[in-house]
């Protein structure tokens, strides 16, 4: 049985995002999405681009996670990003015409273009629509 919470601290090396009670949390690690309630088994993983959800009371709130690590523990979660964005701090229109760019990037690619940066821009940008397009419930 989940026990009530824990503390969530979402941090980026520019500035602290997070820092609440939550219930639960969907963190974007490497092989898949991690689901965390209170009273989780210790465990550090490197964290993808992503989504990062998580639930106070019963509001869900989001942030796009662009890499980085993460630490869990049973009473707190820490999130240590390379990059991360909350939800205002998106506008649609231009996180689509940067996925269209790197899209084309990819698919068009110049000789200087390393993959693995490409493919990493690519999934930032996708981040960011994802995240523009999420509603608060």
């Amino acid at each position: 049985m989940a026990e009530s919470g824990f503390t969530l601290e979402v941090a980026t090396p520019e500035r602290l995002l997070v820092s609440e009670q939550v219930t639960e949390a969907q963190i974007p690690g490497l092989d898949g999405y991690m689901g965390v309630e209170g009273g989780h088994a210790p465990l550090i993983s490197e964290l993808a681009n992503g989504i990062l959800s998580y639930k106070i009371g019963g509001k869900t709130e989001y942030l796009a996670i662009y890499g980085g690590f993460v630490e869990i523990l049973p009473d707190k979660v820490r999130v240590m990003a390379d990059g991360a964005q909350r939800k205002t701090e998106v506008e649609a229109s231009q996180a689509k015409e940067e996925l269209a760019k790197a899209y084309q990037a990819m698919e068009n690619p110049p000789v200087e273009l390393d993959p693995a940066n490409a493919l990493a821009e690519m999934q930032r940008a996708q981040a960011k629509v994802d995240l523009a397009e999420k509603t608060t419930n």
